[in-house]
């Protein structure tokens, strides 16, 4: 079946869930995620593939072994396609709506040493300020981890500080759950995002590419 829409209970169990996040409430629910959350997600990320590459689908369980809060479940559903180990481009299903977004969202310190030098390089870092330009001016939100500080080595007063201080960047659209949600017309918001992520993903992909450090084990 393709996708036709995310249906309000997806939305109702996601209420329910940050309210009681407990193994008792997701077991009583289950089903329900299954068939209101889980199911719709892979239809859309089906469709989407053809133009953006297959999908990984999140699981819902929390790994909290280092974790101060316990909660057992994420509060909402996310789906990646990894284009580099880290670079991709994301959607996200919660009880505040649909998220789209693109760009790096996890970096080793090699990446992070990359991109710093590219952000630098006037030949690189120039095409990456213009990309983010018309990003924040057709409404998209440029997020990700983030120095306070100038990184070390470079100037308070460089050209391209703000972009610095990132150690990841991505672009994102959060939409909140209005009556198109729960249709055929939820996979254009995503697609729109997907596409207007395009080219920051591209230099991301050309400028930073994956990590080249040995796995930790």
């Amino acid at each position: 079946m393709g996708f036709t829409g995310f249906p309000d209970e997806a939305f109702i169990f996601y209420e329910g869930l940050e309210a009681d996040n407990s193994k008792t409430y997701f077991a009583q629910h289950k089903e329900l995620y299954e068939q209101a959350v889980r199911a719709p997600m892979l239809a859309l990320t089906d469709e989407l593939a053809a133009e953006f590459g297959p999908a990984h689908l999140f699981r819902p369980y929390r790994d909290v072994r280092f974790a101060k809060d316990k909660s057992p479940y994420k509060t909402h559903q996310g789906a990646f396609v990894e284009v580099m180990p880290g670079i991709g481009l994301y959607v996200e299903l919660s009880a505040a709506g649909l998220l789209a977004a693109g760009g790096i969202y996890s970096t080793a310190s090699d990446q992070v040493a990359r991109f710093r030098a590219a952000v630098d390089e006037d030949l690189t870092g120039k095409p990456l300020e213009s990309i983010a330009a018309a990003l924040a001016a057709e409404g998209y939100e440029l997020r990700g981890e983030r120095l306070k500080t100038r990184p070390r080595g470079f100037e308070e007063d460089h050209p391209r500080i703000d972009l610095l201080r990132h150690k990841s960047l991505y672009a994102a659209k959060r939409f909140e759950p209005r009556e198109w949600v729960h249709t055929a017309r939820a996979r254009a918001r995503v697609e729109r995002t997907w596409r207007a992520a395009g080219p920051l993903v591209e230099w991301l992909s050309a400028n930073v590419r994956g990590s080249e450090l040995p796995r930790r084990r």
